[in-house]
């Protein structure tokens, strides 16, 4: 058995996905097939690829806040090699850097607006803002030093250039099944 099928042994199935689509694009600039998953259950859906170094320290993460693609295995290839390759906060992940990484991969939950932030949980919840003049970000739950809604909505709205007190944004939230 090669080692990579040995590091795979026992590994979530959409982080090894994650993890394979990483390694063939960095190592050979192949993107490959997105193979179904025995019992993920065929649909589209949202999906987060965040990579993390040794450290914990955030090395690229990347996603959808709904499904574009055919199926979640193939937004799950699509977004681990942009999250490897195209974070614009981040240079492409090295060849060098791949047994290191920290992989997870979100799928998102329908997202539904709420009307104020008693209705979030920053815990439970991922968060979307949405201007109407187009203006949007998302924040996944659960994230570590977000401990109150009041810190989720303005890390949000900072990504999105939102001002948290000025503007007038509409807010949705989501559930998320994290895979490790």
């Amino acid at each position: 058995m090669s080692a990579p099928a040995q590091e795979e042994r026992g590994r979530d199935p959409l982080v090894a996905l994650a993890g394979r689509a990483i390694e063939a694009y960095v190592r050979d600039g192949v993107t490959i097939d997105a193979e179904p998953i025995s019992g993920l259950e065929p649909r589209r859906a949202g999906v987060f690829v965040s990579l993390h170094l040794p450290d914990g320290s955030l090395r690229g993460c990347i996603g959808t806040t709904e499904g574009y693609r055919d199926s979640i295995e193939s937004e799950i290839v699509a977004n681990a090699i942009s999250a490897a390759t195209r974070d614009p906060r981040f240079f492409p992940v090295h060849e060098e850097e791949l047994a290191g990484l920290d992989i997870s991969v979100d799928v998102l939950g329908p997202a539904e607006e709420v009307e104020g932030a008693e209705s979030l949980d920053p815990q439970l919840y991922g968060v979307i803002v949405r201007t109407a003049d187009g203006r949007q970000a998302l924040l996944l739950p659960a994230l570590e030093g977000v401990e109150t809604v009041e810190q989720q909505l303005r890390i949000v709205c900072r990504k999105g250039g939102i001002d948290f007190g000025r503007d007038q944004y509409r807010i949705f939230r989501f559930r998320v099944e994290r895979h490790h």
